[in-house]
């Protein structure tokens, strides 16, 4: 009988162990991250351009299995300076949530690499700021978006991460309400943060 009892002590004490070591599926990580649009012009006279900044930016993942999650890219509304050859004539403001699919590496111990792809779809407003009123810019833009970084595991629950992305995003430039041409924003992203893990 009392064989029994310590089998089942010893039991119910590796699984407690195991529960206890276990991953949780949440991870919340704010990162510090550089837009570089590539600014790509198509049949517009001028040339039109957005400026390089340095964004907030939260996300949340949220862990399927070990290696398979889904990650929610967020900020708040940014202003972009909007340069018409080379000069300054406006501000607009964009929010670019992106809702990405990854495949994370385990084998590699506090090293966690992944990669991966989704959508992402800005929302412009103020779009009607430049040149004074007389330029404007459409209000949405989908495309497609692709990741690829890594968090590395400084504690059980606390990591640095590492995160580039692609993401494609565009806006037709109006001059009295008619389209000139559109600018292929296409950012790529670089960003450092920490992320902890529930």
């Amino acid at each position: 009988m009392q064989r029994k009892i310590l089998v089942a002590a010893l039991a119910v004490g590796v699984l407690s162990a195991n529960v206890a070591q276990a991953e949780g599926p949440l991870m919340v990580r704010a990162r510090a991250v550089f837009l570089d649009f590539k600014n790509g012009q198509n049949d517009l006279a001028a040339k039109v351009e957005a400026d390089n900044r340095w964004i907030p930016e939260v996300d949340i993942s949220y862990f399927f299995t070990p290696n398979f999650a889904t990650e929610l890219v967020l900020t708040y509304p940014q202003n972009i300076d909007i340069k018409v050859n080379g000069d300054k004539q406006g501000t607009i403001k964009a929010l670019p949530p992106s809702l990405m699919f990854q495949y994370h590496v385990t084998e590699l111990g506090a090293f966690k690499p992944y990669v991966g792809l989704g959508l992402n779809y800005t929302i412009f407003t103020k779009t009607r700021n430049i040149l004074g009123g007389a330029a404007s810019v459409d209000g949405s833009s989908w495309g497609l978006a692709a990741q690829v970084g890594f968090d590395y595991m400084l504690t059980k629950n606390v990591a640095l991460n590492l995160d580039v992305k692609y993401i494609q995003m565009d806006t037709d430039v109006k001059v009295g309400g008619n389209k000139i041409g559109t600018l292929d924003l296409n950012p790529i992203t670089a960003g450092v943060g920490i992320g902890y893990r529930f």
